[in-house]
């Protein structure tokens, strides 16, 4: 047999490939091209079993013809700038980031770039929701303020289906999209070297007991090493709270292939105008990052305002 040709060496249309982190390493440690390989994951999405069947097919019939890439086109005129773009750098001392960190660049590298981020923020007025925890804590049901943030998203998706969706090629090679039938939520949690983000299945049908029960221990998990792939899998919604840190605000950048990602600030007393009263009042900025290629200004906006709507009565967060 000849032998294994040598890897082929990273290009930009390579990284451009749809293709989760594990997908990718597998395919570096291999020698395999991503463009050639037929994703079946969401939205075409290449995912680490196509790289093995691949492999397979390669291993037992020789390496498959690689499949002819055209030329690339010539690059348009770059559209006036106000500052030019920083070139990667190649600092003396600059040591190699680990396994984790080296998928989280990839992942957001292939996000940032290639998908066109808006940002809309709103202010959320948490009264009512911190009256319903300490009601609950004090029957012994203890929930987080990122466990109700996490129903209610999965509800208002629910009752604006639009943002639930990706942004996808057409069988004729198309812009198109997916409504996704499952909302599924990941939720960001932070490890030593990185974060990964757990996904709640189904998080618009499940109670909130159960979805920050799911949290709590995919959370641990994580923190162990001992989080599976599959629970990593499959989310059309991300969020992501930095509260516990005192930030206000903050902006996340989407996870392919999903199309919207919620940033969670913290709750905070302020002065708020109540009954043409100044008082003092709970309040928390929620801000949505969205693909704009499917999702535009008016469509975040309007499923912020149901999030809200929702945060607000959170009674209806529970029903």
């Amino acid at each position: 047999a000849p032998p294994a040709a040598a890897a082929p060496p990273v290009s930009a249309d390579t990284e451009r490939v749809l293709a989760s982190p594990v997908a990718r390493r597998l395919a570096e440690e291999l020698g395999i091209d991503l463009r050639q390989v037929p994703g079946s994951g969401p939205g075409g999405r290449i995912i680490k079993e196509n790289v093995e069947a691949f492999a397979a097919q390669r291993q037992a019939g020789g390496r498959p013809a690689p499949a002819a890439v055209p030329p690339a086109p010539a690059a348009a005129p770059a559209p006036p700038v106000t500052a030019p773009p920083v070139p990667p750098v190649s600092l003396p001392g600059a040591e190699p980031l680990g396994r984790m960190r080296k998928a989280i660049a990839r992942a957001m590298s292939d996000a940032k770039p290639g998908v066109p981020h808006i940002y809309v923020t709103i202010e959320v007025l948490m009264d009512a929701a911190m009256a319903l925890r300490a009601q609950l804590a004090a029957s012994g049901v203890r929930i987080s303020v990122n466990d109700l943030v996490v129903k209610a998203a999965a509800k208002a998706l629910a009752r604006v289906p639009a943002v639930n969706s990706s942004y996808s090629l057409t069988a004729d090679g198309q812009p198109g999209r997916i409504q996704h039938q499952q909302i599924n939520v990941s939720v960001a949690v932070a490890l030593d070297d990185g974060l990964v983000a757990p996904v709640v299945r189904d998080a618009d049908k499940k109670s909130i007991a159960t979805i920050s029960a799911e949290i709590r221990d995919m959370a641990l998990r994580a923190r162990e090493g001992k989080i599976k792939q599959q629970e990593l899998e499959g989310a059309t919604f991300q969020v992501s709270n930095l509260g516990m840190f005192d930030i206000t605000e903050f902006v996340s950048i989407i996870t392919v292939p999903q199309a919207a990602s919620l940033a969670v600030g913290a709750v905070r007393q302020v002065p708020v105008v109540k009954d043409d009263q100044i008082v003092v009042g709970q309040v928390m900025h929620l801000t949505i990052s969205a693909d704009h290629r499917i999702i535009d200004g008016a469509l975040a906006a309007r499923y912020l305002k149901e999030l809200k709507t929702l945060l607000e009565h959170p009674l209806h967060v529970l029903a």
